[in-house]
């Protein structure tokens, strides 16, 4: 990837000695593997041609270091843009730490130096500290003339029907102008995007216009977020802006490598506080009542659980086309649930919840095991009004029609001419701002510091500075007006003994906050590290905590013991960039132990070795959101070779509520696809590594708030434990394996297999079938050998002249014996066969009988069944591609759960008696065994070839069986009786684990 320094004077002012001196300087540290292997491949694409690329490298991996060498080694003049000044000044300590000493790089937009380091809001601008709005969503950059006609996520224009959209860049102001008119008039350009996942949500449409005006420049992207997390828009923008991705470690490889901090995620749930549960209250008493209305058969002409058992459960309403159904067959399940899946999972929590029957064909999952939510109801509610309230002219259904569009409001819907509708409600700005979130939050650093002492160094992480909007007025008097801001949190800190000795210290895009007695000493660390820098006089008196407000007056306490306002702003002649490297330094010198800021500008691209605890208060909930935010505490400490980073997550949850699970919900959407280690020492994706009993489908119940967190405190307690199981230095393969959680009860049965062989791949000496256990006679121990043995005991006595009835006694006995023997030997298979643990020997089977039908690569050898820290088992297959774990992920599910609508069933015989007697019995096939059956997994049941090679492995391992067409008169008989029933007294939870 080298290339010649261009030769001549170098446009813009950069001279050819400048590119000399790039060309021979070096990075500060050598290169890590990951690093070097990255720049190879970059080499590659682009001596193939290739002028764009993308490096996707965790935080704390070096993509800064990387991207400036990518550069220097192209030799090209060089612009990075990056999303706000931290980021920027940290690009330009890093180029100024190359050796021997390169040219300085440059910050203005007429790209006079060899490099130069600008941020996005050069070429169009946005507020850097207001990424999340006050609703929680995503912000729009301005100076791109974004006027009435507004903009789209991703940056197209609202257009009215038959307007000329206008170009982006037509739109810029003039500075923006000038910066591309200076691309491009520099020629052959490299260009270096940093945390390049902004372009996918912001500003792409611009930047994919940028390029195509600048068809010499070689494009380099760079992010932590890996390409397997984008949306199908996000991976076509990705497509043409960046091309091939070059793609380096997963966090967890990195983690096991040592070049980042091994981490625990944990979590702090908490209910609303009384104010806010009182006002959430009536919230919910008028949506009860819309629910408890719903259910009475008077409540409408046409009732909507009647119109559900039609539309759901006998599916013969043709609610979405003409005529009427109600004569025809009706729709498979199967076809029903994939056309709407929405309304086939809330009916199903609806059956859940005892409101409908199951409907032909369906089988609950984990997802289904829940009480039905606002949003079930509204799913089911949309349909009804749509389909059967509007159409008819009933005057009850029409007063039906006006309650349901008088209730919506409370949950945050609303009733149109379309259907039901959503919006942000007033529960959800309750839940994230709750005053019980900002305690939490003094109560985890509370109990941290009681832990670390000095070595602690906090990052509470929130979404804005301050609350710009105005609450509503029904929120008045239950949430302060700057609730969930970086202020509040401040101040509380500020104010509570226990946190205020951690000197916390805010720090945003546009300000920074203390305490008096900190905003001292961190004006006097200034004074030291830059004399020349002017700082505004601070106010005099209360050096020990006066009460100073806000600049502005700005004024907390609504229903808060703490945050009375005693802190001050720290003002001068400086720049973000300048403020935020010297807090940062501040804090890693120990002078604050408390950082309090913004997504914006803390959250992503901020450097600083130290953090070990990391809060997170944020609304964000993309991928990007939630490894940019984790990633600052996973950078490795030189001071502490032993760190174990902390990352906790605050959840306010109202019970009963009917939207009173939207922040789990945001919480369950942050740990989707993010993986952490479990306290058993397995890393998985999802909710799960916080706490294998949680579900990503509900909270779990408010009475078991407070043991969770003091659970979760005494994990804290051990970061030495946290860091041994991540296993620092083992060998891994990078990759994912999805797994099935399976709780079953504790029972007694006889010792068959021990606990640590049950995922081995070796079947059973003997299965269960219907009349005993298959091979049924044991070896050499065949009827003729009775015979022998009797006429053995015969013959001496009658050769010593003993009288023949005597002689047949001795017969007898030796008969007897024999029997006795044979029936005892088959009490011990009859023990063995019910004691092989039935979940092994299922997934034994489905390995089996899914290599036999080439769908994955190894059988029953791979299988693995190991329990969890709670009790449960994870069944998986390892050493296999995610694609095949997941196949068998899926059908081991299938087999284990309650039958729905396969094509064909497997019996399995159970043994409920393993005595001497049962051995007799079983010998004269008078022993009658129950029997269960379990589906064949659809991808096993697509053919008769498949079903039989897998008939073949449920009988090595499971049970005697012959499979059972449903489709048949004897199988549809069976799988009436059968469907909906579960073969096993076990509950499944799809899960995804890192190995």
């Amino acid at each position: 990837m080298t290339g010649a320094p261009e030769g001549g004077p170098a446009r813009g002012g950069a001279s050819t000695d400048d590119a000399a001196a790039v060309a021979a300087t070096r990075p500060p540290v050598p290169l890590r593997r990951h690093q070097a292997a990255a720049l190879d491949r970059l080499a590659a694409a682009f001596a193939a041609g290739g002028r764009r690329a993308w490096v996707v490298l965790p935080p704390g991996l070096g993509k800064t270091l990387t991207g400036l060498e990518a550069a220097r080694r192209l030799g090209h003049r060089t612009v990075v843009l990056g999303p706000n000044t931290a980021i920027q000044g940290q690009w330009l300590r890093e180029w100024s730490a190359f050796r021997p000493a390169p040219p300085p790089a440059g910050t203005d937009r007429a790209l006079s130096h060899r490099l130069t380091v600008l941020t996005y809001q050069a070429l169009a601008s946005f507020d850097p500290d207001a990424e999340v709005d006050e609703e929680g969503g995503g912000t729009l950059p301005y100076g791109a003339d974004g006027g009435a006609d507004g903009r789209t996520g991703s940056g197209r224009t609202r257009a009215g029907a038959g307007a000329r959209p206008r170009r982006q860049l037509d739109r810029l102001r003039p500075q923006g102008r000038e910066l591309v008119a200076a691309l491009r008039a520099a020629g052959r350009v490299t260009l270096l995007l940093d945390e390049c996942h902004h372009l996918l949500d912001t500003w792409g449409e611009l930047l994919a216009e940028l390029l195509r005006e600048l068809p010499d420049a070689t494009v380099l992207g760079l992010t932590a977020t890996p390409p397997d997390r984008l949306t199908p828009a996000q991976a076509a923008l990705v497509e043409e802006l960046f091309g091939p991705v070059v793609r380096g470690p997963s966090i967890p490889a990195a983690v096991r490598e040592g070049q980042l901090a091994p981490y625990a995620e944990l979590a702090w749930l908490t209910p609303p506080t009384a104010a806010e549960t009182g006002w959430l209250a009536a919230e919910t008493e008028r949506f009860a009542a819309l629910t408890t209305g719903l259910l009475d058969p008077g409540f409408a002409a046409s009732p909507f659980l009647g119109w559900l058992d039609e539309r759901v459960v006998r599916r013969r309403t043709a609610a979405d086309g003409p005529g009427d159904a109600d004569t025809g067959p009706a729709v498979p399940w199967r076809r029903f649930s994939r056309d709407h899946p929405r309304l086939a999972r809330a009916a199903l929590r609806f059956h859940h919840h005892g409101l409908l029957d199951l409907p032909d064909g369906a089988r609950l999952a984990e997802e289904h095991r829940r009480p039905p939510a606002a949003e079930d109801w509204v799913c089911l509610l949309d349909d009804w009004v749509r389909h059967c309230l509007r159409p008819s002219a009933a005057p009850a259904d029409a007063a039906a029609l006006e309650a349901v569009r008088a209730a919506l409001p409370a949950v945050g819907y609303r009733l149109t001419s379309r259907g039901v509708r959503g919006g942000r409600a007033p529960v959800d700005r309750v839940l994230a701002r709750s005053a019980a979130k900002t305690a939490a939050v003094r109560e985890i650093l509370a109990a941290e510091h009681a832990t670390l002492a000095d070595r602690l160094r906090a990052v509470v992480v929130c979404d804005h500075e301050r609350a710009a909007a105005t609450l509503p007025a029904d929120l008045d008097g239950v949430l302060d007006q700057e609730a969930g801001s970086a202020r509040l949190v401040l101040a509380e800190l500020a104010a509570d003994p226990r946190t205020a000795v951690l000197e916390p210290l805010l720090v945003t895009g546009r300000t920074v906050a203390a305490a008096p007695a900190t905003a001292r000493r961190f004006a006097a660390f200034v004074a030291e590290a830059e004399p020349g820098l002017r700082l505004d006089p601070l106010p005099d008196g209360g050096a020990d905590g006066g009460a100073y407000g806000w600049a502005d007056g700005g004024a907390y306490g609504n229903g808060s013991a703490y945050g009375n306002g005693g802190v001050v702003e720290i003002t001068g002649r400086w720049t973000s960039r300048r403020w935020v490297a010297l807090a940062t330094r501040f804090f890693e010198a120990g002078g604050t132990r408390a950082l309090v800021g913004t997504r914006g500008m803390l959250g992503e691209g901020w450097d600083a070795r130290r953090v070990n605890t990391l809060v997170d208060l944020t609304e964000a909930t993309t991928a990007t959101a939630v490894v940019q935010i984790r990633g600052r505490a996973l950078r490795l400490d030189p001071d502490w070779p032993e760190k174990t980073a902390h990352t906790w997550s605050v959840v306010c949850v109202a019970e009963g509520h009917p939207r009173g699970g939207g922040d789990w919900d945001r919480f369950v959407r942050k740990h989707e696809g993010h993986l952490g280690c479990t306290d058993a020492g397995e890393i998985l994706s999802g909710v799960t590594h916080v706490h294998a009993g949680l579900s990503p489908y509900g909270p779990p119940p408010g009475d078991g708030f407070d043991r969770f967190n003091a659970l979760m405190l005494r994990r804290a307690e051990d970061r030495a434990a946290a860091r041994e199981l991540w296993r620092v230095g083992s060998p891994y393969e990078d990759r994912l394996v999805h797994t099935v959680r399976v709780t079953a009860p504790r029972t007694r049965r006889p010792p068959g297999r021990p606990a640590g062989a049950q995922g081995a791949g070796a079947p059973p000496l003997a299965v269960p079938s219907r009349h005993g256990v298959a091979p049924a006679v044991p070896v050499g121990a065949a009827p003729w050998a009775g015979a022998a043995g009797a006429l053995l005991c015969a013959l001496p006595p009658a050769a010593a002249g003993v009288p023949p009835l005597a002689a047949g006694a001795a017969a007898l006995g030796g008969w007897a014996a024999y029997a006795t023997a044979r029936a005892a030997a088959y009490a011990r298979r009859l023990r063995a066969a019910a004691g092989e643990p039935v979940l092994a020997a299922v997934a034994r089977a489905v390995a089996d009988g899914l290599h036999a039908a080439g769908l994955v690569p190894r059988g029953a050898e791979a299988v693995s069944v190991e329990p969890d820290e709670t009790g449960a088992y994870r069944v998986g297959l390892h050493g296999v591609p995610a694609a095949a774990s997941e196949r068998f992920a899926t059908a081991f599910d299938e087999a284990v759960s309650p039958v729905g609508d396969p094509r064909y069933l497997l019996p399995r015989y159970a043994l409920t008696r393993y005595g001497l007697l049962a051995g007799h019995r079983a010998i004269r096939g008078g022993l009658r065994n129950t029997v269960v059956h379990h589906a064949v997994p659809a991808a096993l049941g697509e053919n008769r070839r498949r079903v039989d090679a897998y008939a073949a492995a449920w009988c090595r391992h499971v049970s005697e069986a012959a499979p059972l067409y449903t489709r048949s008169p004897e199988g549809a008989g069976v799988l009436a009786a059968q469907a909906g029933l579960p073969p096993l007294d076990a509950t499944t939870a799809m899960r995804v684990a890192w190995a």
